[in-house]
């Protein structure tokens, strides 16, 4: 997928455009995720270099642990990105893109972590752990 894409948290402050390659989506079902989010984070990858953030200075990082950070909307709360240290492409979250993006879940990871409140119910691979 190398079609240029646009999104943006809820409240507009922080807006985003890519281009280039997308990787598949990645559902992650661990801990951290679901609490951040309140469910299960769905997230596409980007390069750093085909990806424009606008309202940059309203997006907020929190270190969850001890290789990347999580980037939020200062003003909406919107989870946005996550990034591993010294990465060279930023995870953007699948819902945040505006519509239609033509995107689809490629693999669940970290199922082992999964809430017990819901089924993982498509054909994508469900790995207990990360890749």
């Amino acid at each position: 997928m190398s079609e240029e894409r646009t999104g943006h948290c809820l409240c507009g402050a922080v807006r985003f455009r890519t281009s280039g390659e997308l990787r598949e989506v990645v559902a992650c079902h661990c801990s951290q995720c679901r609490r951040q989010t309140g469910h299960f984070y769905a997230a596409i990858d980007v390069l750093d270099k085909d990806l424009t953030v606008e309202g940059g200075e309203n997006v907020t990082w929190y270190r969850a642990s001890d290789s990347a950070g999580r980037g939020f909307c200062r003003t909406c709360g919107s989870a946005l990105f996550w990034k591993g240290d010294g990465s060279h492409h930023t995870s953007l979250m699948a819902g945040t893109f505006d519509q239609l993006t033509g995107l689809k879940i490629g693999v669940h990871i970290f199922c082992a972590d999964k809430g017990d409140y819901y089924e993982i119910d498509d054909d994508a691979p469900q790995l207990a752990q990360n890749r």
